[in-house]
């Protein structure tokens, strides 16, 4: 159903709002009557990784699931796949229906971004990290369009992949910074049956691409294993693996604490991973336990295995 003139709501079904003021009278009305809102922000071209953040959202008691669709300009660098980005929204719809969704956000650019504005959200120094040292910019389109987002419907809850897991970081930031009332939650990353991240981005891969594309998590799982031999010998190990695929370009491989600040010597960290294959530019992270952290671990595992 799409919203043509006063905003309505049907229970059990999808409804379609693409005007900011009818989807945030909408959960505005929602939350007079106790309902809370959990909110899926995606950019489209949804796939079982879109389908387990909703599936754990409409695990929450008394909760309307909304998702909203929109191809972000602001998060796009000179050169990247803006225009050529996938957009099938009747597909995307109906998989919304299908999982459950109750509530579909779905604006266009100047319904966001209207003539003249100028304020962005600054991610702070960690936003020129990583990711945001190989796309400058690229966090604050993230972060801006989030905060919109949560301004417009103001969820008490929102899912985010964490294979996304800076952009997971800077969200959980600027919530915590900006003091905005909704609990962000990660959901563990979806892979294919070899390991593959799923990504909206993976249909861009030729068949040959597609199998040299399995080494990113290869390697970030021969360096997880490493752990417990500490930080240098994690990031060997990985290189070693990503080395037998010397046609993926690798932007960076880093290890890092859970925050993104330094990883400790024994403890959780974060090993995360971005190259090319071929033109595609794929993205992948997984934990790691250090040291002593691993060790502990691994001799649980041992006891359990007797």
């Amino acid at each position: 159903m799409i919203a043509k003139t006063a905003p309505k709501f049907t229970r059990n079904a999808l409804n379609t709002f693409r005007a900011p003021a009818d989807i945030t009278r909408v959960t505005g009305a929602l939350r007079s009557v106790s309902r809370q809102i959990a909110l899926v922000p995606t950019m489209g071209a949804l796939h079982a990784g879109h389908r387990e953040l909703l599936r754990r959202a409409k695990r929450l008691p008394n909760t309307v699931v909304a998702a909203s669709i929109f191809v972000n300009p602001l998060q796009f660098g000179a050169g990247e796949d803006f225009e050529a980005y996938p957009r099938p929204l009747e597909r995307d719809l109906a998989v919304l229906d299908e999982v459950g969704a109750e509530l579909a956000f779905t604006p266009e650019a100047a319904d966001l971004y209207p003539e003249g504005a100028t304020v962005t959200v600054h991610p702070g120094p960690l936003g020129d990290e990583l990711e945001g040292a190989v796309r400058p910019g690229h966090f604050a389109g993230v972060l801006t369009v989030v905060a919109k987002l949560f301004n417009i419907v103001r969820p008490d809850y929102a899912f985010f992949g964490e294979k996304d897991y800076q952009q997971l970081v800077l969200i959980k930031k600027m919530v915590r910074d900006l003091n905005f009332g909704t609990h962000v939650i990660g959901v563990p990353t979806v892979r294919e049956f070899d390991g593959l991240a799923l990504s909206s981005r993976n249909v861009y891969l030729s068949e040959r691409e597609r199998e040299d594309a399995v080494v990113l998590s290869a390697a970030l799982t021969a360096g997880a294993h490493a752990g417990r031999r500490g930080a240098e010998e994690v990031l060997a190990a990985a290189k070693q693996v990503l080395a037998a695929k010397p046609a993926v370009e690798v932007d960076y491989l880093d290890l890092r604490g859970t925050d993104l600040g330094p990883a400790p010597v024994d403890g959780e960290a974060r090993l995360l991973i971005a190259a090319r294959v071929g033109s595609t530019r794929l993205i992948d992270n997984v934990a790691v336990l250090l040291g002593t952290a691993a060790d502990g671990t691994q001799r649980e595992e041992w006891d359990a295995g007797e």
